[in-house]
């Protein structure tokens, strides 16, 4: 109750606008369902009136509603359909409204601090706005200017969100398992990393860095000495969003050789890298023709305020889980679900049947992964599986450009690109285990137990001399079969410590 009142007492403007909105919307019954009062009814147009409210409530809720449409496990068709209707548009802001605060990051008026700059904005959304100028040095470039309060704004939401989810978690069991709290804190974190644009320079680059070898890959670069907190200036890219394949036929593109690049990409970023775009829709990507004759069409990518992170051991777990799936082994599915849910554990033999309905559907022929998390997802739900955050989003941006390139290349297969790629995986995974600071670690561990071998070896020694002093009669076979291993141990360790000493 307490922190009830110091939620309200600190943002009581904000709350009484979305109180506003939800009786606007009619949302009574939404909040009942999540332990917050009003009365539970079943209403068909409900996940409409959501998303209307979502949209009317500004960034935060949108941002929240994105990310619950990657949620599948957790929310019904209706509602996922709904989600992922959501618009970040917004209105265009004229320029003057804009000024004090690019003028504060310029150190100048952006006349001077380029040769040109156009007031019109290029483009416009909820967090930013885009204007296009060219540098003293002529090159053509974006600038991305923060909407002016919106960081206050954005901060009082989180804290109103984290709070009704806290309630919301108190009332009721089901919600629980939804763990909204996590939810709010992975929107946060994603929120607080797009509202500070530094954050996206630093992304393009480390981007452009991994993807160094795929040189038809394009990412912008950024001019730091303009780019501050709220003012991101980079390269202007023009070119073909990868929506209609005749159009970029049209363009000289061909759909099939950017689908191809774009597999490639996404299994870079997520399976060897292990930093990825994290929305890569048709309005984060760009096709372009080739730079030069014979090199092949090019993708850019854009709008890198919200990338992922895979750990070595989740990249490990989600291609054991795709190769599974491929090579008809039910098995490794079931294995994968078990370990993946967080909801509690979950009988063997309810995992090993969905699994065998995922290979059955999904272990042959085109791996189109828009239809197998169709299937996939709707599986989780009804068994009470629900996935971690990380790898929810690695699913996400893996769908999302999978579905961006079946559109303009219908055959696509990514299995195909998977398997080509087989190569590059064991060479990453191998470059990373032989990294010196592993090796130092994996010496410095031989060491120590280096160390301790002659004690292993004297313990063994006696081992052996008693099981022997007592006879074979006396069930001594296995504290032999011990000392042993344990003499055997001691004797490679010693011979490894020779080879490696051999090296140094």
């Amino acid at each position: 109750m307490l922190q009830t009142m110091t939620v309200a007492a600190r943002d009581r403007a904000r709350m009484a606008e979305v109180s506003a909105v939800i009786a606007r919307f009619g949302l009574d019954s939404l909040l009942a369902r999540l332990g917050l009062g009003g009365e539970a009814r079943e209403e068909a147009d409900l996940p409409t009136r959501t998303r209307r409210a979502l949209e009317a409530l500004g960034p935060t809720y949108v941002k929240l509603g994105q990310i619950l449409a990657t949620r599948r496990d957790l929310l019904p068709d209706e509602w996922i359909a709904a989600f992922e209707q959501l618009q970040s548009d917004a209105p265009r802001l004229p320029f003057e409204a804009l000024r004090p605060a690019v003028e504060a990051a310029l150190g100048e008026p952006p006349e001077t601090a380029f040769a040109r700059f156009d007031t019109q904005p290029l483009a416009a959304a909820s967090i930013a706005q885009v204007h296009r100028a060219e540098m003293h040095d002529g090159t053509e470039v974006a600038v991305k200017i923060r909407r002016p309060g919106i960081r206050p704004r954005m901060e009082a939401d989180l804290r109103l969100l984290r709070h009704l989810a806290a309630l919301a978690e108190a009332r009721s069991a089901g919600v629980r398992r939804m763990m909204p709290s996590a939810m709010i804190e992975q929107l946060g974190r994603e929120i607080l990393d797009e509202l500070d644009f530094t954050n996206e320079g630093r992304n393009a680059d480390l981007l452009r860095a991994d993807l160094a070898q795929l040189e038809r890959v394009v990412v912008p670069r950024i001019d730091w000495a303009h780019t501050s907190e709220g003012v991101l200036v980079m390269d202007f890219v023009a070119g073909v969003p990868p929506r209609d394949p005749a159009l970029l036929r049209g363009e000289g593109i061909d759909p099939a050789s950017i689908a191809d690049l774009g597999a490639q990409l996404v299994l870079e970023m997520v399976l060897v890298n292990g930093r990825f775009h994290a929305d890569p829709h048709p309005g984060n990507l760009l096709c372009l023709p080739p730079s030069a004759p014979g090199t092949g069409d090019r993708l850019a990518l854009l709008d890198l305020g919200s990338v992922g992170f895979v750990s070595p051991r989740r990249q490990h777990e989600f291609l054991t889980f795709i190769l599974s799936l491929r090579g008809n082994d039910p098995g490794g599915v079931a294995d994968m679900l078990g370990l993946w849910s967080q909801a509690g554990e979950v009988p063997r033999e309810r995992l090993l049947a969905a699994a065998e309905r995922l290979v059955a559907r999904h272990g042959t022929g085109a791996l189109v992964l828009n239809s197998m998390v169709a299937d996939f997802f709707p599986l989780l739900r009804k068994e009470g599986l629900v996935l971690p955050p990380d790898l929810v989003l690695i699913f996400k941006a893996m769908v999302t450009m999978d579905g961006v390139l079946s559109g303009i290349a219908p055959d696509f297969d990514l299995s195909q690109a998977l398997t080509a790629l087989r190569g590059r995986l064991v060479a990453s995974r191998l470059t990373r285990l032989a990294s010196p600071d592993r090796l130092e670690a994996v010496l410095l561990e031989i060491s120590r137990l280096s160390a301790d071998a002659p004690r292993l070896m004297r313990a063994a020694t006696a081992r052996l001399e008693k099981a022997e002093e007592a006879g074979p009669e006396t069930g001594q076979g296995q504290a032999v079969r011990h000392a042993g291993a344990l003499v055997a141990g001691a004797l490679v360790l010693h011979a490894l410590i020779g080879v490696i000493a051999g090296f140094l």
